[in-house]
């Protein structure tokens, strides 16, 4: 099914979007990495010229809210490197396993989220691409391939790799070093074919798109979604330790990001609005972990923080209904509350939204739109 509207107005860092609380810039993080410098930068423009209330997204990203000064945000994002080119700043949207390479033995895909970046912006054809189009690179561990990236791989050995649209293995197979080519060379295909489709899974046919690749496996496959992300203290293969914080309903202060930066360690932002901090020694962690918990980032893997997630809502969007993330929020205290003889909250994944565009919605679980008469569950799954 095409999408009615011919443009996309998904918002970037130079093309912003003007909500109801102000110009929304959302800052592409490619695989989700972010150096200390870089989240310091964005921590400090949120600050001096837009709401401190920033938002990491379902893809790893970082989103500004309320901004009064764009350039001033352009700029200070372009000085410390995160819009390395202003014509495919937009479609720089790549999800990788963010434990690739440290954590388990899957392969590394780290360095095919830097090689897949520099090619997408070197093809100027896919600046043309929709803001929405996703790529992904699956290390093997199944973590990014539940998303249903629209061009994605998923590792099958230290030497292949399957090829993936909207989330579905093709049953072509890759060498690693063709990966990133067959993905540039799909993407571009769909660029020029798309007519008003922003995403791949809303072609009739996707035939030729794999014009010239051969289907050498049975085609179908797909990965089930993992809609919580990894949380605590985790071990490093070498050693070290790495920490996985989840950030309730996506909104990281800019303050909380300033301490986070202040570890001077390598981060990702993960789809699952989660941040990890990788490479620390352990008396590092510890310190870190002590200082940032009280701060409101979860690291506990049972807090029901990890179930519940919200859309932005009111006031911030003009289209909701409701204060979604306050509704949201009284869900974890109900959760928290202790058990009596009243009946007992709600489990499972819950995913609050103020209007039928459900945004932000995650691959599973349930999804509840805010109506006159309080939240339904929405019939079918964004």
């Amino acid at each position: 099914m095409a999408r009615i509207r011919d443009q996309d107005a998904c918002p970037g860092a130079l093309q912003v979007h003007q909500a109801a609380d102000g110009a929304l810039a959302r800052v592409r993080l490619p695989g989700g990495m972010i150096s200390a410098q870089q989240l310091e930068a964005v921590a400090l423009a949120a600050t001096r010229w837009a709401s401190p209330a920033m938002e990491l997204t379902s893809r790893g990203n970082i989103q500004i809210r309320a901004v009064t000064d764009t350039a001033a945000v352009a700029d200070a994002l372009a000085s410390t490197g995160l819009l390395p080119s202003d014509s495919h700043e937009r479609v720089r949207n790549i999800v990788a396993s963010p434990l690739s390479g440290r954590v388990g033995s899957a392969a590394d895909v780290r360095g095919l989220v830097t090689e897949l970046d520099h090619a997408i912006q070197a093809r100027p054809a896919l600046a043309g691409l929709p803001g929405r189009f996703l790529f992904g690179l699956d290390d093997g561990r199944g973590d990014v391939s539940g998303l249903a990236p629209d061009a994605g791989i998923h590792l099958v050995g230290d030497d292949s790799a399957a090829l993936l649209l909207a989330g579905r293995d093709t049953g072509v197979r890759l060498s690693i070093p063709d990966a990133v080519g067959s993905l540039v060379t799909v993407a571009g295909r769909f660029a020029d074919s798309r007519g008003t489709c922003w995403r791949i899974g809303e072609l009739g046919d996707t035939e030729q798109l794999l014009a010239g690749f051969a289907v050498t496996t049975q085609p179908g496959a797909t990965w089930p979604p993992v809609s919580r992300p990894p949380v605590g203290w985790i071990e490093q293969n070498d050693g070290r330790v790495a920490l996985g914080a989840a950030v309730p309903l996506g909104v990281l202060d800019a303050r909380v990001a300033e301490y986070l930066a202040a570890i001077n360690a390598p981060m990702v932002m993960t789809p699952w609005r989660s941040v990890l901090v990788f490479d620390l020694e352990e008396e590092v962690a510890d310190v870190a972990l002590r200082v940032l918990a009280p701060m409101g980032l979860v690291f506990d893997e049972n807090s029901p923080w990890l179930s519940i997630s919200a859309c932005t809502g009111s006031p911030g969007c003009e289209h909701s209904l409701a204060d979604v993330r306050s509704d949201a929020a009284a869900a974890v205290a109900e959760c928290r509350r202790p058990s009596g003889s009243g009946e007992a909250p709600a489990a499972g994944r819950r995913h609050f939204v103020g209007c039928e565009r459900a945004c932000g919605s995650p691959p599973a679980g349930d999804v509840l739109v805010a109506s006159e008469d309080g939240y339904r569950p929405r019939n079918t799954h964004p």
